[in-house]
């Protein structure tokens, strides 16, 4: 990529030795488990007088797979009085069926981390003698998930509530043979995905609501209104039912027919603004910094361009002579070092980042307003200037990332695991897919092993919090701003 190139230039000098072969290393065995030890004494006879060293360690790491099938024998006994005794079975085998705690969590992390296919998992089990039907294993993968499902929503609620931005992007994800789309969510301490038929910014407004969607007609959604130039006289009689909530998709539908809305742009931007106020009035900080590749159903609140996708405009222009390469090479240099002037931004002191921050804005004038040989180069620049706020947003927003790296790297494991198994059919599935892509890297981002989260919830011990816990306590641990609603979380 032209940045790693451009960094690699910078700092060809500076660069670290590789370890020289003999220097320090990290002992790898010393911390690990023993579970077995063999002696070995020499082969030969050890002579009289002889004293005993000690011993010089060799590790070697195993891994047991084998069937371990456990019959469970419920005496029966009759009574003088005909009446019939029976042992029964523990509580948690009940629950499990026929199939244990650790072959499920592995079936679940087989298929969900690893991207393992029903078919090639059965054909595994086969191999390793468990008796398991396709059925059997389909019911495991898909069905009685509710508590993860209901631990993913929360996952969205703490997340939002802690945080200060988010990153978000979408990809394509088809589901019973149509075209829809998964929507990603998340920072650095969670991931949250959806699918849905949709990707404008409706859809992305309910996604933020979570499992119950409502409109409420605030002060906020009427600003909205009013930015997104809905007309006065539709704002007006809006307004004398402020602060009014709609606890359906249908109530508010039949409301603004009564109203007079009848154009489908009219309509919709209403409702974006109550869908917005709605988040709001149920506690979404209404200073969220939401940080995107720049699609237009993402651009709400304090909304950042990322700096990456916005290069990419540049980078694909194909130039002609040697003069527009030049000119395109020169304009690269110019925004990634303006790139690096603002990452050293972000780690000023309050006071240094109002004494340069003026300069950095005059900067980006100069950059972004000059004219070069290159005529769709000058375009491309032009079409980035007048997204200027959004590019600077982190002057005002030291907080907020500069790139969306995030979402991307999150939601490749999405488009991973679309390209191995191709779309869903049921809505399980669909359900499925999304919920454990969701607690898998929201454990990885935690620092909690997805294996050991899966054995925890499905034998039922919960011994590990639930993960919005721990997202919450990840914002205590970073001194989160939000302290209040953290306290509500963790309440």
């Amino acid at each position: 990529m032209r940045l790693v190139r451009h960094l690699e230039k910078k700092n060809s000098d500076s660069q670290e030795k590789k370890k020289r072969a003999g220097s320090a290393k990290r002992k790898k065995t010393l911390e690990l488990p023993i579970h077995e030890i063999k002696v070995i004494e020499p082969l030969q006879e050890i002579p009289t007088g002889s004293e005993f060293k000690g011993y010089q360690d060799y590790t070697v790491q195993e891994l047991l797979i084998k069937p371990h099938n456990i019959r469970y024998r419920l005496a029966r006994w009759k009574t003088p009085t005909g009446e019939y005794l029976k042992g029964k079975l523990p509580e948690a085998v009940g629950k499990m069926g026929h199939f244990g705690p650790i072959l499920k969590s592995y079936l679940l992390y087989q298929y969900h981390h690893c991207h393992v296919t029903q078919p090639l998992l059965l054909t595994m089990m086969e191999d390793w003698g468990i008796d398991i039907s396709s059925g059997q294993l389909n019911r495991i993968l898909v069905e009685d998930k509710e508590k993860y499902h209901t631990e993913k929503q929360d996952i969205l609620q703490v997340g939002l509530s802690v945080s200060t931005y988010i990153n978000t992007d979408d990809t394509g994800a088809r589901h019973q043979g149509v075209n829809s789309y998964c929507t990603h969510i998340g920072n650095e301490w969670f991931a949250w995905f959806e699918t849905t038929p949709r990707k404008n910014r409706i859809n992305f407004l309910e996604l933020l609501q979570g499992e119950k969607t409502n409109y409420v007609l605030t002060n906020e959604a009427l600003t909205y209104m009013a930015k997104q130039k809905l007309p006065k006289k539709l704002r007006h009689p809006l307004s004398l039912s402020i602060n009014r909530v709609f606890k359906d998709k249908d109530e508010w539908s039949d409301y603004l027919t009564q109203l007079g809305f009848i154009k489908p742009h009219h309509i919709k931007t209403a409702t974006e603004g109550a869908l917005l106020g709605a988040l709001i009035r149920s506690g979404l900080n209404a200073d969220l910094g939401i940080m995107s590749d720049g699609a237009g159903q993402f651009r709400l609140l304090e909304h950042a361009l990322c700096w990456v996708h916005a290069e990419r405009l540049i980078n694909r222009l194909i130039p002609l002579t040697e003069a527009q390469r030049q000119a395109v090479e020169t304009v690269q240099d110019q925004l990634w070092d303006f790139y690096q002037e603002l990452k050293t931004y972000k780690t000023f002191t309050e006071q240094q980042q109002q004494q340069h921050k003026a300069r950095l804005q005059k900067r980006f004038d100069q950059i972004f307003t000059q004219t070069t040989l290159f005529e769709t180069l000058n375009q491309v620049l032009k079409r980035l200037y007048r997204r200027k706020t959004e590019l600077l947003k982190v002057l005002d927003r030291p907080d907020l990332p500069l790139h969306n790296n995030a979402s991307e790297q999150d939601i490749r494991e999405f488009v991973t695991k679309r390209k191995i198994s191709g779309s869903t059919r049921s809505e399980a599935g669909r359900r499925c897919r999304d919920t454990f892509a969701s607690l898998k890297k929201t454990c990885r981002k935690l620092g909690v092993s997805f294996w050991e989260y899966l054995k925890d919830r499905v034998s039922g011990n919960n011994a590990i919090p639930t993960l919005g816990t721990l997202i919450a306590n990840k914002a205590i641990e970073s001194q989160c701003p939000l302290a209040e609603n953290i306290s509500l979380c963790l309440a």
